[in-house]
């Protein structure tokens, strides 16, 4: 069977920060094709629809299969699939992804049609199993499959061993077009899924049923034996979060000579506990670190249920600083923040050395404050929930709020993007010109462009064809939290 997967366009985020490929697409990729079918991807963040079009026809895919990771790009794929369903003979077509699996029913009723099948779950498992049902119209029957025709029965199916598939990592074409911040080209790689913890307004827990898998270290070093790029991505939600785990790969990849410059993310107390694991990885290239701190007091932490204290992430700042690590973080700004929360978080930013990023608090199916949140979501608009509009109700007037987020945003980029930050990286800017590499080049000169209140405020006009469910709202017990889960407990791993 010819099976054809694509990747959406990117989001507001990703036109100016990063550009990451599709991992979990290409694992999906690998699967199938290890499956017996025919696969080619389209990663329409580095691709037009007019090539998809090209693709299309050249290919001639018996099905399509479009990844669904984020809300903001289910209209998107809405529109496609009807696109697809234009053509003579028409494909299959599924999606399937993080955020659809929460809402699946609710999306293949909008699609009108368009939409064959919803994947509930990890397609690596899913995936090779429809297409197999296809032949005797059995979609219905797949663990996890949501059909026109009926409900799979039990849970979406999970791995037992992150280990395979593969990534088909030979099927992207525009490989030098991904990259994370100054790592320009850079590719993405997994050692750890799931996490343990349960923030309130993450959904990563609640779709592992709170697992966590790890790679054996044999099948890391060989995946990033595969990497071409000089730069790499740890997309685990939680870096190292086992130390042994974490040392254990770290010496294959020293017994290979395997030398890269690494991005990771990771917790606050993760990194104060396992310092030794952090400073062997800075050994072995760690350059970067992402630390979402999330909020500035304990109030804060407490509401979104960090389970850190501020003392824990300013003493985690200090020992990246001393490991030498880049650090990055994330603030997630409440919609009912005033002018003289914005100036305090403005001067706090200022006074430290790292990066911040800031992100809107913003209620996802899936997540407990979906559930929780008492406040009345402003907009249903699929397009606006992205973490950088508000959908909440703001204090300020929506204009102002807006404004100051966009100034808050714009005194923190003066620190490290534009001229200024020219100046300090113009070493990095002249090795990836040499190589041909512009994606960081282009970033520096691209924040008012992307980042611009106006264009923010007049998102919330645009007409709006597709709408998430009203959320309902209840109180949820720490035994009901497991309702949430898309995989069940049953098939959890240990940490």
């Amino acid at each position: 069977m010819r099976v054809l997967l694509v990747h959406p366009s990117a989001l507001m985020y990703s036109e100016l920060f990063l550009r990451l490929e599709p991992l979990g697409l290409e694992r999906v990729a690998g699967a199938v094709r290890d499956a017996g079918h025919q696969v080619r991807i389209i990663d329409l963040q580095t691709h037009t629809v007019g090539e998809l079009d090209r693709e299309v026809a050249r290919f001639r895919p018996d099905t399509v299969g479009f990844s669904l990771n984020y809300l903001a790009n289910v209209p998107e794929v809405i529109d496609l699939a009807h696109r697809m369903k234009r053509l003579r003979p028409a494909p299959y077509v599924f999606v399937g992804g993080h955020s659809v699996s929460f809402i699946a029913q609710h999306v293949l009723a909008q699609a009108g049609g368009a939409i064959d099948a919803v994947l509930r779950g990890e397609g690596e498992v899913a995936a090779p199993l429809l297409l197999a049902a296809l032949p005797d119209r059995a979609a219905h029957e797949v663990p996890g499959a949501v059909t026109v025709t009926g409900t799979g029965p039990g849970a979406p199916g999970m791995l037992a061993s992150i280990d395979a598939p593969l990534p088909a990592r030979d099927l992207l074409r525009r490989r030098r077009q991904y990259f994370i911040g100054v790592l320009d080209p850079a590719a993405s790689v997994e050692f750890a899924r799931g996490c343990p913890w349960d923030c309130s307004f993450c959904s990563a827990w609640t779709f592992y049923g709170r697992s966590y898998r790890r790679a054996s270290p044999e099948a890391a070093a060989d995946d990033l034996a595969r990497v071409p790029e000089p730069g790499v991505f740890i997309v685990d939600d939680v870096a190292f979060i086992r130390p042994e785990h974490g040392d254990a790969i770290a010496a294959e990849l020293e017994r290979r000579n395997i030398r890269k410059q690494y991005y990771l993310e990771t917790r606050a107390d993760v990194l104060l506990r396992n310092q030794e694991v952090f400073q062997r990885w800075r050994r072995l290239g760690l350059a970067y670190m992402f630390l979402g701190m999330e909020a500035l007091d304990a109030e804060g932490l407490e509401l979104l249920r960090k389970r850190v204290s501020p003392d824990d992430n300013f003493r985690a700042l200090e020992v990246a600083r001393r490991l030498g690590v880049a650090v990055a973080i994330n603030l997630i700004v409440d919609p009912q923040w005033d002018t003289e929360r914005f100036r305090l978080v403005r001067r706090w930013a200022l006074e430290v050395p790292e990066i911040v990023h800031l992100s809107v608090m913003t209620p996802y199916p899936g997540t407990e404050i979906w559930y929780t949140e008492s406040r009345k979501l402003t907009s249903l608009d699929y397009r606006l929930f992205d973490i950088q509009h508000a959908v909440l109700p703001t204090k300020l007037p929506l204009a102002e709020f807006y404004r100051e987020l966009v100034k808050t945003q714009a005194v923190i980029n003066r620190k490290h993007l534009g001229v200024a930050a020219l100046a300090k990286t113009a070493r990095i800017v002249g090795r990836h010109l040499r190589h041909g590499q512009t994606n960081f080049v282009r970033m520096l000169w691209k924040f008012h462009r992307t980042y611009n209140a106006q264009r923010q405020l007049a998102d919330h006009s645009r007409p709006v064809r597709y709408e998430l469910p009203q959320p309902r709202h209840v109180a949820l017990a720490p035994r009901d939290r497991r309702q949430l889960y898309i995989h069940t407990a049953a098939q959890r791993g240990v940490v």
